[in-house]
């Protein structure tokens, strides 16, 4: 008695997914480095204008997803990074408070690179470098 092969949607349902090789640990521990350094830079973007905080965050959650799941958990589930990383990972969404945050703080940075900054074409990059992110961040979408 012969069988018919089953079809591809039976074969989907049965087969595990594949899962991903566990990098080396000399890959991982770079990656660690790598998200630990990128959340210091992002605390220090909490306090100092000028330096991004989102940024460093999600770079720092990036890393942390593929060197330390413990990291990863710590970050997702902190009450500051944690709604960030969940509104980007929901379609790259940013709040309104996080957009005007850095409306500001990048305002505050521009004025004090006009009084402090002696070269005007420094200046002039600076300050369009900024209005290039903020017309950026002001066109991503809100969450609900």
């Amino acid at each position: 008695m012969a069988t018919t092969p089953p079809d591809d949607s039976t074969i989907d349902s049965i087969q595990p997914e594949p899962t991903p090789q566990p990098l080396p640990w000399p890959v991982r521990w770079l990656l660690q480095a790598f998200a630990v350094l990128c959340l210091v830079m992002g605390v220090i973007g909490v306090i100092v204008p000028g330096l991004p905080t989102t940024v460093f965050v999600l770079m720092a959650a990036w890393a942390a997803a593929r060197s330390s799941p413990r990291l990863y958990r710590w970050l997702w589930n902190h009450r500051l990074f944690g709604p960030l990383l969940r509104n980007w990972a929901q379609g790259g969404k940013v709040s309104r408070r996080a957009k005007w945050s850095a409306a500001l703080m990048m305002s505050l940075s521009s004025v004090v690179l006009l009084f402090t900054v002696s070269r005007p074409w420094i200046v002039a990059f600076a300050i369009g470098s900024m209005a290039c992110v903020l017309a950026w961040l002001w066109r991503r979408p809100e969450p609900s």
